[in-house]
């Protein structure tokens, strides 16, 4: 059959079961699973092992972040790890309704990062089989603490993606529709400021003022960025002293990194290391570092882009090369080299709002992309 036409065959397969995919989008929803509130977390891990049953070998990692699921799919050609987390950043009970249906979008906590993208692995496994494709080559990874940074899930997400040729990965696509082929490296730190109380009214000079320390550092801390390249230190959150006559003793500030390269992430980390008081009598200790390393593109990542774009075309719309600040789990595996393509989810808008939605008509057209590209990838390469 003619690609164009196989395309549409596919896209038919997604309207005629739209309704059924909203139904399952639904019951996912309305399990709460905010990252860190195991009883949620796992009432959503049993869902997802119920709904997954029977799609391949299916095995459960239990952590103390909840499951890591993990599917396999043995077949001959080129493999490809699909990745999704199920983990949404809204505390239980926060939404007034888990599920509105307004005017052609469809609210809820979580949907559209990322409930609703990873349920295109679970109807696209169902396509494959509908279409005879029983053996494709592929590895499906389910994790439970995307939100607070992978720190439990890394393990297997790295361990995935050395096994795979190519990694997907169901996150939302950019606000304009594009899939990414770029992300900031994510990382963070801690600067703890040690200082000496006295007395503010009686012997002020006796004590040396962590949280004035603090804003020296700060000052110096945020001239380190590099606006030209897309480089931010935000100095967000910061606290310290004990009560407004005394010399504050401790003072500490929680700075957040962003960066688009490696050789950035390295430079500022040298920098941070390098801070000294700026009062002799002061002391400064620093945590943390780069956690998520950027997704930079690679010749490989993009002729991976290219074949999606096509399809995207074959199926009525276009994509360019996006790339956002924010980092996914794409970031582990595109630093091990593997060719990485982002943003394969659901369309919508406003993640981690009370306003976080989908656009129900674009749901066939992105569901139908998935399918016809693990098609093509494992079965036409």
């Amino acid at each position: 059959m003619p690609t164009h036409a196989r395309t549409q065959d596919t896209l038919e397969y997604f309207e005629h079961h739209l309704g059924a995919y909203l139904n399952d989008l639904r019951q996912f929803v309305e399990i709460e699973s905010p990252t860190h509130h195991l009883p949620g977390i796992r009432k959503a891990a049993l869902w997802l092992q119920t709904q997954f049953a029977g799609l391949g070998e299916l095995r459960r990692f239990d952590t103390e972040a909840g499951a890591v699921l993990r599917l396999y799919r043995r077949g001959s050609g080129p493999r490809v790890l699909l990745l999704a987390h199920y983990d949404t950043v809204h505390p239980e009970d926060s939404w007034k309704r888990l599920w509105r249906e307004e005017r052609g979008r469809i609210y809820g906590p979580g949907i559209y990062d990322m409930k609703a993208g990873l349920l295109f692995i679970l109807w696209a496994l169902r396509y494959l089989r509908h279409a005879g494709a029983e053996h494709p080559n592929l590895e499906v990874l389910l994790t439970p603490d995307e939100e607070v940074g992978s720190v439990t899930s890394r393990i297997f997400i790295e361990d995935a993606a050395r096994g795979a040729d190519y990694t997907l990965v169901l996150e939302p696509p950019t606000a304009a529709g594009d899939l990414k082929v770029r992300r900031k490296g994510v990382g963070w730190y801690r600067v703890k400021v040690h200082g000496k109380a006295a007395h503010q009214g009686v012997e002020p000079e006796k004590g040396v003022n962590a949280i004035v320390e603090a804003s020296r550092q700060v000052l110096r801390i945020v001239e380190a960025q590099d606006a030209e390249k897309g480089t931010t230190l935000g100095p967000n959150v910061a606290h310290g002293g004990t009560a407004g006559n005394v010399v504050a003793d401790y003072a500490e500030v929680l700075v957040d990194l962003r960066v688009w390269s490696l050789a950035e992430a390295e430079r500022l980390d040298r920098f941070m290391r390098a801070l000294e008081p700026a009062h002799k009598g002061a002391r400064l200790e620093l945590e943390g570092g780069l956690n998520r390393p950027p997704m930079e593109p690679t010749p490989e990542s993009m002729a991976l882009f290219e074949m999606a774009r096509d399809v995207a075309r074959d199926l009525g719309f276009d994509s360019k090369p996006g790339k956002v600040g924010g980092g996914s789990d794409g970031n582990f595996t595109a630093n091990l080299g593997i060719p990485t393509l982002d943003g394969l989810g659901a369309l919508g808008a406003n993640a981690h709002q009370h306003s976080e939605h989908i656009v129900a008509a674009e749901l066939p057209r992105r569901m139908a992309l998935l399918a016809e590209l693990l098609t093509r990838l494992t079965r036409d390469a």
